[in-house]
């Protein structure tokens, strides 16, 4: 993800992303948000719902550990959550599974070599 995006997100979250900046010996949130531009909006999206639920419905506040693809969909890893927390970010990681990491267009997966979903137009970006 650009620095741009990055900052963007931790500014508008910084309870979540508390330890964007801290060593490595403590987050993987270190190295930043380790997938492409087009999850932007779901990442926004995401942290939205988790904050609101926070803030208005008293669940835990949690702060996100690391943020990556992995197997062509969304890992968002974080400190302890309850049911709801669980619900709202494994539905992230399933949606990402149709949106293209490159731009947030529709997407599917490849099916051969790195699993990465891709629309039309980035299908033979890398």
């Amino acid at each position: 993800m650009t620095p741009e995006l990055d900052t963007k997100l931790c500014e508008t979250y910084p309870k979540l992303f508390a330890q964007r900046n801290s060593p490595m010996q403590q987050t993987c949130m270190c190295w930043g948000f380790e997938c492409g531009d087009g999850w932007y909006d779901l990442l926004d999206r995401l942290c939205s719902h988790l904050q609101f639920h926070i803030d208005e419905n008293g669940d835990p506040q949690i702060e996100v550990t690391q943020v990556k693809e992995k197997f062509g969909s969304l890992r968002f890893y974080t400190t302890a959550t309850n049911e709801r927390q669980d619900g709202i970010i494994g539905f992230a990681e399933v949606l990402s599974g149709t949106i293209c990491e490159e731009c947030g267009n529709p997407g599917t997966s490849n099916d051969s070599g790195w699993i990465k979903v891709r629309c039309d137009l980035h299908k033979d970006s890398k």
